[in-house]
């Protein structure tokens, strides 16, 4: 099922409702064939459980008025991308500079490390490899064609 006419719909009236509020961003849309729609935003200085239960409620309203599901048979989840989610946008990139991070290349080969640098078409990540005197840190640019997903690593 092509989703692609309502998903732009819904980004154009998540625009709408996120506009004046400053540092939010659209990251994806997802609808599942129960019309499950699951909203992702993000924020430079992260969004707050408020911030989202804001924009479900201006957009469940929203998508009411404009009657895109005309029988209401649509539930509705706003939420930032959790851990899980992979980085999709550059703005993403810029906050999580200084985190770390697991590159997957199309190729499948992984590298982990700092996210040291993002430009404009790659990204920098050092990583460090041994231990006491045979620790080296070595430096990875990766361009953006050649990633398949970037996840921030939590380390306890």
């Amino acid at each position: 099922m092509n989703n692609e006419p309502q998903i732009a719909k819904l980004e154009a009236l998540v625009n709408q409702v996120i506009e004046g509020s400053e540092g939010l961003f659209l990251v994806e849309i997802r609808i599942k064939p129960t019309n499950n729609i699951k909203v992702f935003i993000d924020g430079d200085q992260g969004v707050s459980i408020e911030r989202c239960v804001f924009v479900n409620r201006k957009l469940y309203k929203l998508i009411e008025e404009q009657e895109l599901y005309t029988d209401g048979n649509f539930s509705l989840e706003v939420s930032s991308p959790g851990l899980d989610e992979p980085l999709k946008l550059t703005r993403q990139y810029q906050r999580n500079v200084g985190r770390n991070v697991e590159v997957t290349l199309i190729d499948g080969t992984k590298t982990e490390g700092i996210l040291k640098e993002l430009a404009e078409d790659h990204i920098l990540v050092e990583e460090t490899r041994g231990k006491n005197k045979k620790k080296e840190t070595v430096s990875h640019t990766i361009p953006f064609n050649h990633i398949k997903t970037t996840k921030v690593q939590v380390i306890f």
